[in-house]
């Protein structure tokens, strides 16, 4: 089990995260300690569409300290299928604020950052430094391979997510220890948008990614670190499959030479 360690001296409980937190905190092998660890955490999640409205929620539920939400586009009307931080009331306004207003009232102990910014080489790690884990909510390939190599250049853990219509797929990459997305895609994979979506898919996936930055924080249970978790709502078929380092890789391979 890889152990995230933030700085516990400034993650004391209060009455009040006691109460909130209470039935999570009952979790054997969590406890006071692991809702201290997610306190001192930041977590940032990359985009706040389909998967980060609800992965960013569940985060904010369960007391990470700090979440850093970036998007550069807007909300619009095609969105409101699936983004349940957005309503029609914000159409027009920026995604990583509309998120940003709502998870504050959610739960307001959390600090919530939004970063009106696109993810690009330059910029990506300034966005990721300090992360506990990053979460990948974005829709493109793009941006997750930019993301994937300023996480492992920082030895941060990243948390892939992925959908299609009603099937969806998460996996937890820990920098030196398991593959890294190029070892999964070292070419650039076929993408069409805009792509069929229900809700409900990137929804799953979203609430996967949450537990797994949890339990990387918190330091408990069994991540999928070198897995690829699948699923099918449409047949409600789920599968894990094995995934392995790719020999030379250009990303990880010099991470583990280090």
């Amino acid at each position: 089990m890889v152990r995230h360690s933030p700085r516990l001296d400034e993650s004391m409980l209060t009455r009040q995260d006691l109460e909130r937190y209470d039935r999570q905190i009952r979790y054997e092998g969590f406890g006071e300690q692991g809702q201290r660890r997610l306190k001192a955490s930041h977590v940032v999640v990359a985009g706040a569409g389909g998967i980060g409205c609800p992965a960013s929620m569940y985060l904010a539920c369960a007391g990470v300290g700090r979440i850093t939400v970036i998007d550069h586009q807007s909300v619009e009307l095609s969105n409101l299928n699936r983004q349940v931080l957005h309503w029609e009331e914000d159409i027009g306004r920026p995604k990583s604020v509309s998120a940003a207003a709502k998870l504050r009232n959610l739960n307001p102990s959390t600090a919530i950052s939004p970063v009106t910014a696109e993810i690009t080489a330059a910029n990506a790690g300034d966005l990721v430094r300090g992360a506990s884990a990053v979460l990948d909510a974005m829709d493109n390939f793009e941006t997750r391979a930019v993301l994937n190599r300023a996480t492992v250049a920082k030895g941060i853990p990243f948390i892939h997510g992925g959908v299609w219509g009603l099937c969806g797929q998460v996996t937890t990459i820990i920098p030196g220890k398991t593959p890294c997305l190029a070892c999964l895609y070292p070419e650039k994979p076929a993408e069409k948008s805009p792509f069929p979506v229900f809700g409900v898919a990137p929804a799953m996936v979203a609430i996967i990614q949450a537990i797994e930055a949890i339990k990387i924080i918190a330091g408990f249970g069994r991540l999928l670190a070198g897995q690829m978790l699948y699923f099918n709502q449409a047949t409600m078929d789920f599968s894990f499959r094995e995934v392995i380092r790719r020999p030379g890789c250009p990303v990880c391979g010099q991470a583990v030479k280090r």
